[in-house]
Formats: C-alpha cells, sequence, structure tokens
C-alpha cells in the first residue's frame, strides 16, 4: 500500500516504514505528526483519487530528526554596475518515517482552512506584512485573517504561534521559519528600516547569523 500525500508544500510517494526529508517541520523528535492532505491512495491494485484530497484519508508518522541540506550557491551580479554579491544557503530539513496510511478516519480539516481564507480582511488598515523576510504574499494574508493585520501586532506575538497561524492556513506554509518575525515587526512598526534590512541581511533561512 502506498499514498501520494502533501506534506509542507511538497507531494510524495510514501509507504509504510519509508523514511523521507521534507521541509522543517514544527516538533520535536521522536514526536508524530499526521497529514491529512491525501491525493491518491493504492491498496493491492485498488485506486482511490482525491477530488483533490481523499476525505478521511491520512498518514502518520515520526519525526526522526532536524538537520540542514546541502549548501547551495546564490550569487547576484548586477552587469555594468560593479555589484556582485555571493551568498550559501542550507534548507532546514526534518527527516520523518511513515508508521502507518489509513483510508478512513483521519481529520479532515480543509473545508475549515478554506472558510478562514474567506474570511474578511482589513486591507484598509494592514501594514504590508510581505516586508517581513521570509513572508510571501500567502503567510502575509493567513497572518491577516488572523487579526495580525500590523506589525505592531507581530511584533507582540510568539513565534510558536505565528508558525500554528501558518500551519492552520495551509500545509504549504507550515515550513516558515518565523523565529525572527517578532524582531523585525518590531522594528518596521518603528519605523527603523535600516536596522530592519541590517538585520534581514544576516538571516539564513529565517535564522539570524
Amino acid at each position: 500500500m502506498y499514498a501520494i500525500v502533501e506534506i509542507a508544500g511538497q507531494q510524495f510517494k510514501v509507504a509504510k516504514d519509508q523514511k523521507v526529508y521534507v521541509h522543517r517541520l514544527q516538533g520535536e523528535a521522536g514526536s508524530k505528526v499526521t497529514f491529512d492532505n491525501v491525493l491518491l491512495l493504492d491498496n493491492a491494485g485498488n485506486v482511490t483519487i482525491g477530488a483533490p484530497a481523499i476525505e478521511g484519508a491520512s498518514v502518520t508518522a515520526q519525526i526522526l530528526s532536524h538537520l540542514k541540506g546541502d549548501k547551495v550557491i546564490v550569487f547576484k551580479k548586477k552587469r555594468r554596475k560593479g555589484f556582485k554579491k555571493k551568498n550559501g544557503h542550507r534548507q532546514y530539513l526534518s527527516e520523518i518515517q511513515i508508521e502507518s496510511i489509513a483510508a478512513t478516519g483521519g481529520a479532515k480539516a480543509t473545508p475549515k482552512k478554506e472558510t478562514a481564507k474567506a474570511a474578511p480582511k482589513k486591507a484598509a488598515k494592514a501594514d504590508d506584512l510581505k516586508k517581513i523576510e521570509g513572508a510571501g504574499p500567502k503567510a502575509a494574508e493567513a497572518l491577516v485573517n488572523a487579526g495580525l493585520d500590523t506589525f505592531a501586532k507581530v511584533a507582540k506575538a510568539d513565534p510558536a504561534k505565528l508558525s500554528e497561524i501558518l500551519t492552520e492556513a495551509s500545509s504549504r506554509l507550515s515550513h516558515l521559519v518565523t523565529t525572527t518575525w517578532p524582531k523585525q515587526a518590531g522594528l518596521a512598526a518603528d519605523g527603523k528600516w535600516d536596522e530592519l534590512k541590517e538585520l534581514q541581511d544576516r538571516l539564513d533561512g529565517g535564522i539570524e547569523k
């Protein structure tokens, strides 16, 4: 029996006892996690395809360890400007082992997530949260929908709570590292843009060097 499941924004073909490297998950090594966005199930040749996900299906796994991937070199150059910048990046990963694949009995949360996305937004008063390093349009939208629509509110929030909000909004956002988001938001709220830029230049995968 195998399944195709979405984990932290990526799709994987998994089977029982298989080990997989995925984007960093929230949780300690040894803890168990359940993924309910199962797109396909194959049980002894009996294939079930979701639309887009299979209602009630889930995949349970155990987090074995947290680690970094291989270094990727990011080089930027502007022609005839004398500008060159070289950075290295190592993606934060988690190693998990698949413990079970269930065709029924999973708690499907997709409808609730869609309801949360459709909630009214206070666009007129919201700050541009995309100025926070690592917060793209979808992450900013999730924070606004959760009531954190200004830099001042994000600055007072706990990083663990921010990660919880992103994970509930979409599994594609669960890999984002929010450790420095309150600090960045605090600088933005105070109008300290130069200090914010210096802080963001020191970040590596969301972690301050």
